[in-house]
């Protein structure tokens, strides 16, 4: 049995995400599901949370109806929120392939290194070409922010990675065609090219 409190951790949660505080919510809403993979509030939190970190409108009103639905019918309240979720655009879809799966969650965490860890060694470093070169064939850079795969996509342009970072913004592009950093950064691409 995992060594935390799920109500209590859930609680602070559900306060961080109440306090537009979205990035402690959705760590905390991580924690919980990866400790508890079939908690339905932690992973139905973890998705309101990337939801509002990415600006989709809606998340607060969806998170406080959900909030409402679950004092009412905890049961209820998470199959209401599923099939609200499911009949969502495919963003929602592909966040909850990543988040149903804990386990690979943690594989995947363990086969790599964080972006913002990353990021330390660069700094450290002051090379992000030599960092990059060693790490890519050893490892992979995980990122889990918008920011931190903007900053991640700006670098490898800048350092002569262009196939690279094309591809990346071809995925995205797809998944988000009407983003402007993203639209930005290939424009930069292409001035680059």
């Amino acid at each position: 049995m995992p060594n935390i409190s799920k109500y209590k951790t859930l609680t602070q949660a559900k306060d961080s995400f109440s306090q537009a505080n979205y990035k402690q919510a959705l760590e905390k809403f991580a924690y919980v599901l990866e400790n508890f993979p079939n908690s339905k509030e932690a992973y139905n939190g973890v998705i309101l949370s990337e939801m509002a970190m990415s600006g989709e409108g809606g998340a607060e009103a969806l998170f406080d109806y959900y909030e409402i639905l679950r004092e009412e019918d905890q049961d209820a309240a998470d199959a209401i929120m599923d099939d609200i979720l499911q009949n969502m655009d495919g963003t929602i879809e592909k966040l909850g392939e990543i988040f149903a799966d804990p386990i690979r969650q943690r594989v995947e965490l363990e086969d790599g290194i964080l972006y913002q860890d990353f990021k330390s060694v660069v700094n450290s470093t002051g090379n992000f070409k030599s960092t990059f070169e060693n790490i890519m064939f050893s490892t992979k850079v995980i990122i889990t922010q918008k920011e931190d795969f903007l900053d991640f996509l700006d670098n490898l342009i800048e350092h002569g990675y262009s196939d690279m970072a094309l591809t990346y913004l071809e995925n995205a592009l797809g998944a988000f065609p009407a983003d402007e950093p993203l639209q930005k950064l290939l424009k930069k691409l292409v001035k680059v090219s």
